[in-house]
């Protein structure tokens, strides 16, 4: 079965911040097909949502805002 994808040349990837992983949308429009960044896409979103949850600090939320404030 065949992923479906496509490259997109490097000067584009640079210029619109397209990094691996990073999900993308076609839209059709007339005769015209437009490549758009999915809403809630990117690494770091992914990154959030892989590492919610896992902190392990034993410290309560009042503690933690204690280190940040100083």
């Amino acid at each position: 079965m065949s992923k479906g994808q496509v490259t997109i040349p490097k000067e584009m990837r640079d210029r619109f911040g397209l990094q691996p992983e990073t999900e993308v949308e076609f839209i059709a429009e007339d005769n015209t097909l437009r490549l758009v960044h999915s809403p809630g896409s990117g690494r770091g979103r992914k990154l959030i949502k892989k590492l919610r949850g896992m902190a392990t600090t034993g410290m309560s939320t009042d503690e933690i805002m204690e280190l940040t404030r100083g």
